[in-house]
């Protein structure tokens, strides 16, 4: 679900300080997103892309995945098909795994 070596690498990147900048933008982002999914048909496509990016920037495999089928089959005419319900779920599930170790990524406070 969560791509963890891409998770440490991305810290190793940017430094414990800026890795939980970006979390916070992420969370914010990407929750409002995916909350708003499906609200303006004409930008599922476009939305289900920045998810995504957003998703595979920060190791959430699974959702990522979600997001680019969804993607593709908007980009085919389809976008009425993508199971936005699964999508979200897929986001949940990836966001409580993401947070039960978010701990070992980020400097205490």
């Amino acid at each position: 679900m969560i791509d963890w070596e891409r998770v440490q690498e991305l810290r190793s990147e940017i430094g414990a300080d800026g890795f939980a900048e970006v979390v916070d933008l992420f969370l914010d982002e990407v929750e409002a997103v995916v909350m708003g999914l499906g609200g303006r048909p004409d930008r599922v496509e476009e939305d289900l892309h920045f998810l995504k990016g957003s998703a595979w920037n920060l190791g959430f495999r699974d959702f990522g995945g979600a997001c680019q089928q969804g993607e593709r089959m908007a980009a085919a005419g389809r976008a009425v098909e993508v199971d936005l319900s699964a999508i979200r779920e897929t986001y949940s599930r990836s966001k409580t795994q993401f947070m039960g170790r978010l701990s070992e990524f980020t400097p205490a406070a």
